[in-house]
């Protein structure tokens, strides 16, 4: 465990609830959620005992049902509710699952960057390998990071931080790759519903509907607004999946079982309730990228989910000194960028899901400030920044 370190983002999310507790007001431009106004329905209607006790480990018949046919109607995805598909304790321990099964010790997990900061750890955990990816190298010369005991490609899309998503060409590029080399494709699609309305998310469950190589993880709580429920989802094939519930069934057994029954019985009033917050939200984070280059900070090219990775590239402080400088200093929370990968130190993470549109743009010019009292000389000759 001393060769594992902690999840950059939660703990400075730590930080800021102690700032809190402390009656300091925080800026938070951190937290991985975005806040919906979202109706609670009774649970009184909701079947009793049943909501008390265990449920099915692969998950609720009827939610498995209903998250089948919505990556059938919504991505094009077929997905055979009874063996491909098993709700998880949030999409985080999928991943970790799915990785448990696939990796053997010393096995190598490519991990494309910025990832998200678990990924690396996960593999660790694994006792398997992880072989991180430049943000900066092209998807299509991945093939150069895969050896004979890479087991697996780790892909984020949306992206979290940087927002990218994938074309159909680029989803087809990457299974050839799968195809040739033998290896699965990890895909975590926790932000699919993130998109902006014009642009049509693409499932990487398009390109391989049979799941040959492919395995989706995804999330009900980060769709809806209830993050800390803790609900997600992995899709993958039949053979793959026996072995995921293994593990599911001797370490989480079944996730809560009451809020399965909740959202089984309210999945289309929460879509309609938190689909026009989603497009909301996207819609904000095209306004923040203007902002940003009002502010003339520049960040990494993206159109989905709630973040954005911005370059603090002209500060002579490390991504982890600028955050730490900028919550301890100034009350405004980012994450280090340092923390999805190596090639990302020259970056922070920024949240727009979070605080109102004032408290947001008030963040985000105290972070200019920071860069521009940080920066270089040579920054500063340049006449980079914007009054």
């Amino acid at each position: 465990m001393n060769t594992v370190g902690d999840a950059l983002s939660i703990r400075y999310n730590n930080l800021v609830y102690e700032l809190q507790s402390a009656g300091h007001d925080v800026t938070v431009l951190s937290l991985g959620e975005a806040f919906f106004d979202v109706p609670l329905h009774s649970f009184e209607e909701l079947p009793q005992p049943a909501i008390f006790h265990y449920s099915h480990s692969r998950g609720l018949p009827e939610l498995r049902s209903k998250l089948a046919r919505y990556y059938a109607n919504e991505y094009g995805v077929p997905v055979d509710a009874e063996r491909e598909i098993i709700v998880t304790a949030g999409s985080k321990v999928a991943i970790h699952m799915t990785l448990m099964a696939m990796l053997d010790p010393g096995d190598e997990a490519v991990i494309v960057e910025p990832a998200w900061v678990s990924y690396v750890e996960q593999v660790k955990l694994c006792h398997a390998v992880p072989v991180t990816v430049p943000y900066n190298v092209p998807l299509n010369e991945l093939d150069q990071y895969i050896t004979p005991r890479t087991k697996v490609v780790i892909l984020n899309y949306p992206n979290n931080p940087r927002g990218q998503t994938l074309s159909t060409e680029e989803w087809a590029g990457l299974h050839e790759m799968a195809r040739r080399h033998d290896v699965y494709l990890l895909c975590d699609e926790a932000y699919s519903d993130f998109v902006p309305e014009e642009e049509r998310f693409i499932s990487a469950g398009v390109g391989d509907p049979k799941k040959r190589h492919t395995v989706i993880c995804n999330s009900m709580s980060k769709n809806y607004g209830l993050s800390g429920w803790r609900v997600g989802y992995v899709i993958g094939d039949e053979q793959l999946m026996d072995q995921v519930l293994k593990i599911n069934q001797h370490l989480v057994t079944c996730p809560a079982t009451i809020l399965s029954y909740y959202l089984t019985a309210h999945f289309d009033d929460l879509l309609e309730v938190t689909k026009p917050q989603i497009a909301a939200v996207v819609s904000w984070r095209e306004k923040v990228m203007e902002h940003l280059d009002q502010l003339g900070l520049e960040y990494l090219p993206g159109s989905a989910t709630f973040y954005l990775f911005v370059s603090i590239a002209d500060s002579t402080l490390s991504s982890e000194e600028f955050c730490t400088r900028l919550l301890t200093e100034r009350h405004v929370c980012a994450v280090p960028g340092i923390g999805y990968g190596e090639s990302c130190d020259g970056f922070i993470r920024i949240s727009v899901g979070t605080e109102s549109e004032e408290r947001t743009l008030r963040g985000l010019q105290v972070i200019s400030d920071l860069v521009r009292e940080t920066a270089s000389r040579d920054a500063v000759a340049g006449g980079q920044f914007y009054a």
